[in-house]
C-alpha cells in the first residue's frame, strides 16, 4: 500500500508530484503514524479506548463543556456520550459538577488522574515518534519538519476542507 519508496521518488517536479499523487503517499504515512499513535496509547498504564482518549483530549482542550457540547464535538449521540462519561468518571478521570449559574446544567472536567493519563499517553507517543525519527538522516528530519510546517501554514490559510467538528 505504501508508495513512498517507489521509483522516481528522488526527483522534483514530475507527474508523481501532483497534489493527488502526493496525497496518496502522505495518506499512507499518516496511516502508519496513526498506528504508531494508537499502539503508544495502548501501552499506557491505564488503557483507554479510542473514544475515551478522544473525550479526554476534547475536555483537556475545552474544559467545562456540558454533555451536549461533548457529544457534538465527538460526533456521537447523547446516550453514547453519557455512557462514555460514566466510564471515565468511574475510572476517576472525569468529574461532573453543577454549573454555577445554570442549575440544570452539568459541567465536565478532567481530574488530576485524567491529566496524568493524558500526560502519560503524550510522553509515550513522543518517545515512539522520536524512535522512528532517530532512524532518519538529520537532513531528512529537517526536510520533514519544513514540509510539515508548510502543510500547517497552508491549512491555516484555508486550503483544503474545513476542520472536523
Amino acid at each position: 500500500m505504501t508508495r513512498l519508496d517507489g521509483p522516481g521518488d528522488d526527483h522534483d517536479g514530475g507527474p508523481g508530484d501532483a497534489p493527488d499523487a502526493v496525497a496518496l503517499d502522505i495518506a499512507d504515512a499518516v496511516e502508519s503514524l496513526a498506528n504508531l499513535w494508537s499502539v503508544a496509547a495502548q501501552q499506557a498504564a491505564l488503557r483507554l479506548s479510542t473514544h475515551q482518549l478522544r473525550a479526554l483530549l476534547v475536555l483537556e482542550a475545552a474544559t467545562g463543556l456540558n454533555l451536549t457540547a461533548l457529544a457534538e464535538r465527538l460526533g456521537t449521540g447523547l446516550p453514547t456520550a453519557s455512557r462514555l462519561c460514566d466510564r471515565l468518571e468511574a475510572a476517576g478521570m472525569l468529574e461532573r459538577s453543577l454549573h454555577p449559574e445554570k442549575r440544570r446544567e452539568v459541567r465536565l472536567s478532567l481530574t488530576a488522574q485524567g491529566r496524568r493519563v493524558l500526560d502519560d499517553v503524550a510522553a509515550r507517543r513522543a518517545r515512539a515518534l522520536a524512535a522512528v525519527l532517530a532512524g532518519m538522516d538529520p537532513a531528512e528530519r529537517s526536510a520533514l519538519r519544513r514540509a510539515l510546517k508548510a502543510f500547517l501554514a497552508a491549512r491555516s490559510a484555508g486550503s483544503g476542507p474545513p476542520e472536523a467538528p
